[in-house]
This record gives structure tokens, C-alpha cells and sequence, in this order.
């Protein structure tokens, strides 16, 4: 690992894939087991170029490294503290070639990358439009609407993807009405969706979404994935997603 400053309060987390790490900060927001769903959940060929919005500490671009054959990935983050701390973790883990951390605001992606250029768009977006509380929190950033709308994130990646280019999503089920129909005014046609439950029996409290522009209608309904058993375990799949090493993390 390359030798890269960790300031008071961070540390360094290992993701338990091909030896890559994360730094985070321990008192301001930390990636969830919603980030690394969507990293699984997306569909990535070889080669392509992903553009991922909101990147925060990096996770995503991270993650798809170790998971993908990927040939670039581009992650945009418009809180700076954040956007320097995912640039330290890619100089840690040797990965500048692959992955480029941009400070920035997303509804600007166009003016900063040119429009039409990415094969895929991920993004894990703030679920929250209600209940604000600290609009200048790092937390509250993450989570709520306060720099970009859900209008917003779906508006640039429909502007930002090729013609035939995916775009994936992790969100809450309350707003899928809202999802589809921003990603059909947008141009693009949702074709896979996936429940995610806390355990059997139990409601959904997460969706991934992926959709393709310019696609014509169908959408696939998968398999709910299911986090636990019913005697509170993990069940295989999210053991399979984890490499067998489960860490409990929230958004």
C-alpha cells in the first residue's frame, strides 16, 4: 500500500476483496451495506466506463474495481473533505490508473466530463426529502436532498450515459413511484428491479434499480434478496456479496 496521510479520527477499513481498503472517519459518514449491494446488483462488462454520482468516500468505485473488469471509473463528490479523503484511498490502494475522484456538483457533470460518454452510472443518492435537521452535517448531506434533488441525479445521468447505457441505483421503496417515473421522463426505461428485505416476512426497506436509456419496456422483476435468516444469521446470498465477512454498517 502506498504510504497516504490518515488524519486524526479516520481509519482504514478492509474490504475483504483483492486486499482493497477504505479510510474513513469515524464521527461523519461511512459507507452502508447499501453501497455494496449496488455494487453487486449493477451489470458491468469489460471495459466499459462508469460515472458514479455522489461518490462520497469512494466506496462504489472501490468495490467495482474488485469486482469488475471495469476500464475506468470516474466518481463525483460535491462535499471536498470528502472527495480528498476517496482520492487518499485510491492513492492507498494503488488504483489513480483505474479510478479518478472528482470534487464537484453533480448537476454540473456535464460541463465537467461532456454529456453522452459513460457506459454505466451508479449512485446511492440522499433518500431523504423530510426531516432535516443540520443542512451543513456531513451526514445530513449524504442522506437528505440538501445539495441535489432525486429529479437532479436522474436528470444527469440520463445526460451523462451513452445511448444504451445503464443506469443503477440503490433508494428507498417509498419513492419507486418517483424513481420510475423521473427515470421514464429522463429517457430512461427501468428494465431490472430487486427488493431487498431485512428478513423474510419482513417489508422491503431498500431497492436496486437499474435501468437503460433509450431501452424499450419491460421490466424485470427479480428475486427479493433477503439480508437474514430467520434466526437473525446472513443468509448465503449476503454472505456471498461480503466474501463470507459481513460488517455491520448504516447509512
Amino acid at each position: 500500500m502506498e504510504d497516504v496521510m490518515i488524519n486524526e479520527q479516520e481509519r482504514i477499513d478492509d474490504l475483504q476483496i483483492k486486499n482493497l481498503k477504505i479510510i474513513q472517519h469515524i464521527k461523519k459518514f461511512c459507507f452502508g451495506m447499501d453501497a455494496v449491494l449496488l455494487s453487486d446488483f449493477v451489470d458491468v462488462k469489460k471495459d466499459e466506463c462508469i460515472l458514479d454520482l455522489g461518490t462520497g468516500t469512494g466506496i462504489i468505485p472501490i468495490l467495482l474495481v474488485g469486482k469488475t473488469e471495469a476500464a475506468h471509473i470516474t466518481g463525483i463528490e460535491i462535499q471536498l473533505e470528502m472527495a480528498q479523503m476517496a482520492n487518499r484511498s485510491v492513492m492507498l490502494n494503488h488504483l489513480s490508473e483505474k479510478i479518478k475522484i472528482i470534487h464537484g456538483d453533480l448537476k454540473e457533470a456535464t460541463q465537467l466530463l461532456g454529456a453522452g460518454k459513460f457506459d454505466i452510472i451508479t449512485t446511492n443518492p440522499p433518500y431523504m426529502n423530510t426531516g432535516l435537521k443540520n443542512p451543513e452535517d456531513t451526514k445530513a448531506i449524504a442522506r437528505h436532498e440538501i445539495k441535489c434533488t432525486l429529479e437532479d441525479v436522474v436528470k444527469t445521468g440520463s445526460g451523462m450515459l451513452k445511448i444504451g447505457g445503464k443506469f443503477a441505483m440503490v433508494h428507498r421503496p417509498e419513492r419507486l413511484v418517483d424513481i420510475i417515473f423521473l427515470m421514464r421522463q429522463y429517457k430512461i426505461e427501468p428494465k431490472r428491479l430487486r427488493m431487498v428485505h431485512p428478513y423474510p416476512h419482513k417489508r422491503a426497506n431498500l431497492i436496486l434499480i437499474e435501468g437503460v436509456r433509450g431501452g424499450r419496456a419491460y421490466l424485470n422483476m427479480m428475486e427479493p434478496l433477503y439480508v437474514r435468516n430467520a434466526d437473525g444469521s446472513y443468509t448465503q446470498e449476503i454472505d456471498r456479496i461480503y466474501g463470507k465477512d459481513v460488517k455491520e454498517s448504516g447509512k
